[in-house]
């Protein structure tokens, strides 16, 4: 296959796919003492790596005394994936990532909302190849969105299942 034809293939795989997007929720780390000198930097870092782009970190919009928060403390880091890049990550997170999860026994499709997006949730970014554990400083979870170009939950389920996602029985 010439590399004109794999370009093909491949845009005709994903054409129903929009976007990918990576979170980070840092809410609960940044009471930590020095959170944001040290560990801000290596999760922006870390994240960075995973997705092959710089994350944009995302702020917390007002105050609220109960979860001793202020605003405008980093609660989350969000990288929106298009593309080329949107497909590399699939290709990495379905073959190389969910196999790596522990006690992976497939994606439940109840995860799907009704608009067909579907949110995958990893509590360790660790799974993925990039990142070494023994240099790791800080360990967070990932929530991973796929957003597909149609708002049907039938189509994205057919979608997802052509693009290889693993689905539980």
């Amino acid at each position: 296959m010439t590399q004109s034809e794999a370009k093909k293939a491949n845009k005709d795989m994903n054409s129903g796919l929009e976007k990918i997007v990576v979170n980070v929720g840092v809410g609960r780390m940044s009471a930590q003492p020095g959170f944001e000198e040290k560990t801000l930097p290596e999760i922006i870092k870390e994240l960075g790596i995973i997705t092959g782009q710089k994350p944009s970190i995302r702020s917390a919009k007002k105050s609220i005394a109960g979860f001793k928060l202020r605003m405008g403390t980093p609660v989350g880091l969000k990288t929106t994936l298009r593309r080329s890049r949107m497909n590399e990550f699939l290709a990495k997170f379905t073959h190389t990532v969910l196999p790596r999860v522990r006690d992976f026994r497939g994606i439940n499709q109840e995860s799907i909302d009704a608009n067909g997006n579907l949110t995958i949730g990893l509590k360790e970014h660790l799974v993925f190849p990039e990142v070494s554990p023994e240099t790791a400083k800080a360990s967070f979870g990932v929530e991973v969105t796929f957003v597909p170009k149609f708002r049907n939950r039938e189509k994205a389920i057919e979608l997802y299942k052509e693009l290889g996602i693993p689905f539980s029985k």
